[in-house]
């Protein structure tokens, strides 16, 4: 699938009235309707408000607002820009009834589990914030029948397992899918996954999933959809025959492909409701998780002392000579 950048790089289209901005690690999504209208999908982290604002205005005009924000799920790098988005634009954010805990500072998420390996995203994720934000004024819950206000093209299905209310949104015409965090198209623990951007269809982020058993369950219900195109939180947007097949390959084999070996959640899930957690499971003990999170940021700090060492030795080289 090749997408079209616009030629300031702020953001790019996916298909027929989907474009998309990358911001770090996260993706965004802005839809147009049929009349010029167009909503906003998720928010992503503070620093994205001003690239959301520059696409805006190239797709749409100077000072034309979405007509709403929808949310996939609430996660911190989901909802960073919500607060300024709010006050510059002041319209209404749409969650599911199961998000609107963590969206109303009602509940903490289930806190990310740092013990399920795969990358340094995962063992440094003890430190990614897990309370909610409050916004009462302006979330609002979904409809339960599937309709998205503003979007009549569109529907969502509900895909928990990752967040309580994830969503993942669904244009039947042309069988587009925004999949949220529901899967995503990069191994999302990994930092160097993260920064090449290589496209492969992988299971919801390991830290932050709470219920394996439900993830599995909503991976199958969108790969049962067969999409044509698909853009999620995390990744690159792909497309076609080769997607579908990683798509349903991971459906098959998803206790293999996305369930982690070991983890806080793996033998048993946090349990929710619609006030916000229940309970949850014990902690394990894995001090081998531990030595592997000092490891790492060992390497690190090694690292970066070795290219400031480098940086140091090259700068004393060019140096002029006065001898």
């Amino acid at each position: 699938m090749k997408t079209e950048t616009n030629q300031s790089g702020s953001f790019f289209q996916i298909t027929e009235r989907v474009w998309g901005i990358k911001d770090v690690m996260v993706n965004v999504y802005l839809i147009a309707n049929p009349d010029k209208s167009w909503v906003l999908v998720d928010a992503g982290l503070k620093s994205t408000f001003a690239r959301i604002k520059t696409a805006a205005a190239e797709i749409f005009g100077e000072g034309i607002p979405p007509v709403a924000v929808v949310l996939t799920h609430g996660h911190f790098d989901h909802v960073g820009s919500l607060e300024a988005i709010i006050r510059e634009w002041n319209v209404p954010v749409y969650t599911h009834l199961l998000e609107m805990p963590y969206l109303t500072g009602r509940s903490d998420y289930p806190p990310a589990d740092s013990s399920v390996g795969g990358g340094l995203l995962s063992l440094v994720s003890g430190l990614y914030p897990n309370d909610p934000v409050d916004l009462i004024d302006a979330v609002k819950s979904l409809p339960l029948d599937g309709h998205i206000p503003f979007l009549p093209e569109w529907r969502y299905i509900h895909t928990p397992g990752h967040a309580p209310g994830h969503i993942s949104l669904w244009r039947e015409q042309d069988r587009v899918l925004i999949a949220g965090d529901a899967f995503v198209t990069t191994k999302q623990e990994s930092v160097f996954s993260v920064l090449t951007q290589r496209k492969v269809i992988s299971g919801p982020p390991k830290y932050f999933t709470y219920d394996w058993y439900q993830a599995d369950k909503s991976v199958n219900a969108l790969a049962d959809l067969s999409p044509e195109i698909v853009a999620t939180g995390h990744g690159k947007p792909m497309a076609g025959r080769e997607m579908r097949q990683q798509l349903m390959d991971l459906a098959l084999n998803f206790a293999d492909r996305a369930v982690p070996r070991y983890g806080r959640y793996v033998a048993e899930p946090a349990v929710t409701n619609r006030d916000g957690i229940v309970s949850l499971p014990k902690t394990p003990a894995r001090p081998g998780a531990v030595w592997a999170l000092v490891s790492s940021v060992a390497v690190i700090a090694l690292g970066c002392v070795y290219f400031s060492r480098q940086r140091s030795r090259r700068e004393l080289l060019s140096l002029p000579n006065f001898s």
